[in-house]
């Protein structure tokens, strides 16, 4: 058997970790919009790499969420829902870690970064056979 859909599984779940900080810091209503983005993106990326991963299509070293759909799309693997719009997050897994967005009030919509992270992790799941949970990071059916 080989080693790549285990390692698929294992950033799949990392992913689901970052879904579930996700969910509990949106719950809490304090944390700013780039805490929860940062997690958010994480979420999608490690979604993206367990795909990757577990197909056995090498990827750049990016947080680049844009490129790692063409990298999906140049092995010939279905795009995640919604693939276009998960650009929004990009920023948040790298260069606002480090620096200020524009301001502080960044604008960040909690309720779309859960369901496009749900989306994404469904997706994932359904291409590594796993089972899905929900927005909220709660085990579905």
């Amino acid at each position: 058997m080989s080693k790549w859909p285990e390692r698929g599984r294992i950033l799949l779940e990392k992913a689901r970790g970052d879904q579930q900080a996700l969910a509990s810091l949106a719950k809490d209503g304090s944390n700013h919009g780039w805490v929860l983005g940062f997690h958010a993106e994480q979420a999608v990326e490690k979604a993206i790499k367990a795909v990757l991963t577990a197909f056995g299509v090498e990827y750049p070293f990016t947080h680049d969420l844009l490129a790692l759909v063409e990298v999906l799309r140049a092995g010939g693997i279905a795009d995640p829902p919604e693939a276009e719009s998960l650009g929004r997050l990009t920023p948040f897994g790298a260069a606002w870690r480090y620096e200020d967005p524009v301001d502080d009030t960044i604008a960040f919509d909690a309720a779309w970064a859960q369901d496009a992270v749900g989306r994404t992790i469904a997706w994932a799941a359904s291409l590594l056979a796993e089972p899905t949970m929900d927005a909220r990071g709660e085990a579905g059916k």
